[in-house]
């Protein structure tokens, strides 16, 4: 019973994002989150993580800091396992999400891989 209540949980999340990309916008990622299967907990842990690193970036922008790659490195150890780093920064670029900081951890993965 517990097994069917969770997948009932997930459906009416699934709903209420998939209202939200009906309206003529595109939401990539609300179709990230939908073909990973994650739950609405999921989501919620990584936009945790999303204010988390957003926090951490403004506070070591002010000290001067010009090189994130600690940053993206947590950012990479604490994402849902679920989840790929690159795939999961453009979605959120994409869908305007946390656009600073997807910004400066995509400029800082570009450079590393460059």
């Amino acid at each position: 019973m517990e097994e069917i209540e969770k997948r009932l949980k997930k459906i009416e999340y699934y709903q209420r994002l998939l209202l939200e990309m009906m309206r003529g916008h595109r939401f990539p990622l609300h179709e990230l989150i939908m073909r990973k299967d994650l739950t609405e907990e999921d989501v919620e842990e990584f936009f945790s993580l999303c204010e988390e690193l957003n926090h951490k970036w403004k506070q070591q922008k002010e000290e001067g800091f010009v090189y994130f790659s600690p940053l993206l490195n947590e950012f990479m150890e604490k994402l849902n396992p679920k989840l790929e780093p690159i795939e999961t920064i453009d979605a959120c670029l994409g869908q305007n999400v946390f656009r600073p900081l997807m910004e400066v951890l995509k400029n800082t993965l570009d450079s590393i891989v460059k």
